[in-house]
């Protein structure tokens, strides 16, 4: 498992399953069925490919194993809590020397660097020892809030900067540099996935990696895929907004399921890396709707770090496809980009 970030993204009406196939819906008019494929990935987290197509196809190409072999081989390279994994090796390693890195390392990496660029910085992938610090990360550190001048010493090994990465080339500044991909890496095995599907000829499907999704086609009603937001209110599963994404990815990132108290005091699992302090302001829920599911889970995170004003000033700049939800004294207010709105459902 690598994921930190709790993602509050559903499906309507579908239920995830954590065995085999769902039965399938049958198209009277084709021989396609709707079927599911479900599992668990990176530790505990429920993964769910639902897809219309015919069910001796899927088990002929054997889908199933296929997609639990690429989750498998994601986490080998991303994961901080698997310590042999090719992003925990680089973590440990203390020279500056270039290391040559996978394909796929290579991607998200070089996807981090540039939102972290974007953002100014509100994303930082190099955030991982402050995670680590606060109790949300692998270490399993005692939930207890760290003295000023731990979280001083601790931002000096802070900063997209003192990563180098060219030509499938990277090294460190900094022996003590830690990257956590926790933000992002769950989005690109979601756009794995989906491309893995379409290399088989399937295109219509979700694909859903603990709440982080893609979606693409129709059902085999020939019915638009229809996704809900949920109430970011803890303990529930209630639907705030429902859309039609049409072909794109759509994550969520919120700050009120991941937590711990101190004296009465809650604290977030997201950390604003400027301050080293988890987040403090109004803002619990950030949608974002992106052709890619590894860009959207990333720039979920960062606009959950701006807090509301500057989060949806960003959104507006950048023309995304943004909700945000806001916590007030009479509840919940929202804010919608252009672009979003379009993508609620009538």
């Amino acid at each position: 498992m690598f994921l930190s970030k709790i993602s509050n993204t559903v499906v309507v009406l579908l239920l995830l399953l954590i065995t085999a196939c769902s039965e399938p819906v049958e198209n009277v008019e084709t021989d396609l069925q709707e079927l599911q494929l479900t599992g668990y990935t990176m530790g505990p987290i429920v993964y769910s490919v639902k897809l219309i197509g015919k069910k001796q196809h899927v088990e002929e190409i054997q889908l199933a194993e296929k997609v639990d072999n690429l989750l498998k081989k994601i986490n080998a390279q991303m994961s901080t809590y698997d310590k042999n994994s090719e992003l925990s090796k680089f973590n440990q390693y203390q020279g500056n020397d270039a290391r040559q890195i996978s394909v796929e390392l290579n991607q998200v990496l070089s996807e981090s660097i540039r939102l972290a660029h974007l953002t100014n910085g509100t994303l930082d992938v190099t955030v991982g020892p402050l995670v680590n610090l606060w109790s949300f990360g692998p270490d399993k550190r005692a939930e207890k809030v760290p003295s000023t001048e731990l979280i001083a010493s601790t931002k000096l090994h802070i900063g997209i900067d003192k990563l180098n990465l060219k030509n499938r080339l990277l090294s460190k500044n900094d022996a003590n540099v830690y990257v956590d991909l926790s933000a992002i890496a769950k989005g690109f095995a979601v756009d794995k996935v989906a491309e893995l599907l379409e290399l088989y000829d399937i295109n219509d499907y979700i694909v859903d990696i603990g709440g982080e999704m893609r979606v693409k086609g129709v059902k085999a009603n020939k019915q638009a895929w229809r996704i809900a937001v949920e109430k970011p209110i803890s303990g529930t599963r209630a639907v705030q907004q429902v859309i039609m994404p049409g072909d794109n990815a759509v994550a969520t990132s919120g700050d009120y399921r991941n937590y711990f108290e101190e004296d009465g005091i809650r604290y977030s699992h997201t950390i604003d890396p400027d301050t080293g302090w988890p987040i403090n302001h109004k803002l619990v829920s950030v949608t974002v709707v992106h052709p890619s599911s590894m860009t959207a889970d990333g720039l979920a995170t960062a606009i959950e770090v701006m807090g509301p004003e500057k989060g949806f000033e960003f959104a507006k700049a950048n023309n995304l496809a943004v909700y945000l939800i806001s916590k007030t004294e009479d509840g919940f207010s929202e804010q919608t980009t252009e672009q979003f709105l379009r993508l609620v459902a009538k």
